[in-house]
């Protein structure tokens, strides 16, 4: 990601030279640029103060999440018969109906997951502010695995979406999204921005200022 690291010893770090590494594609150039010599991102500094648009985003997706899962997001209308389902009931349906692998990967994709990475951001951020010089290694991996996984959560909202599409067989039988389905969407887009809004550098840069 960047290329700023703690110096434990006497060393000079690439901030101090005045560098700064593209958060895109990782390349080391003068801090005074606008835009990356090699992939023409624009080039962030780190900042600090980005922790609380962190946490804003990180306690507004954690609040999305809550209807998110008490809510129906499947309501199926059969022979005039409404069955409605949140995530965690239609997961418990379909391992009834046999579908184990289906539930165990909508039970993986929409609950460990969301709560795995509230507990992932919420760690790194309380690592950076901190200045915590433990685990940097394996800290930066984990946001850049957090980055990575992020997307999938978004599986049942189109499971849903796919569902609504297929069956709609007028008075026999109709799936459409309940009201679950928009919370969960937002907080799924709420938790990928707060990861992506966490500057990994940081990480580096708060340790370094601790070794100091």
């Amino acid at each position: 990601m960047g290329a700023e690291r703690p110096v434990t010893g006497g060393g000079v770090t690439a901030r101090d030279l005045g560098l700064i590494g593209c958060t895109e594609c990782a390349l080391v150039q003068a801090e005074r640029r606008a835009r990356c010599a090699r992939c023409g991102a624009r080039l962030r500094r780190p900042d600090r103060g980005s922790l609380q648009a962190v946490w804003a985003l990180l306690a507004t997706g954690i609040i999305a999440y809550i209807p998110a899962n008490l809510w129906p997001m499947l309501v199926t209308r059969s022979f005039g018969r409404v069955d409605e389902s949140t995530i965690i009931g239609g997961a418990v349906d379909l391992a009834a109906h046999g579908a184990w692998f289906v539930a165990a990967v909508v039970l993986i994709a929409s609950v460990a997951i969301p709560l795995c990475k509230f507990a992932a951001i919420a760690w790194l951020a309380i690592g950076i502010a901190r200045g915590s010089v433990r685990g940097l290694h394996g800290r930066h991996r984990l946001h850049a695995l957090v980055e990575l996984i992020g997307r999938w959560s978004m599986i049942d909202v189109f499971v849903v979406a796919l569902l609504a599409a297929l069956i709609q067989l007028g008075f026999l039988a109709s799936i459409t999204p309940g009201p679950a389905a928009a919370p969960f969407a937002l907080s799924v887009v709420l938790t990928m921005l707060a990861a992506q809004r966490l500057d990994a550098r940081l990480i580096w840069i708060a340790a370094e200022g601790r070794a100091r």
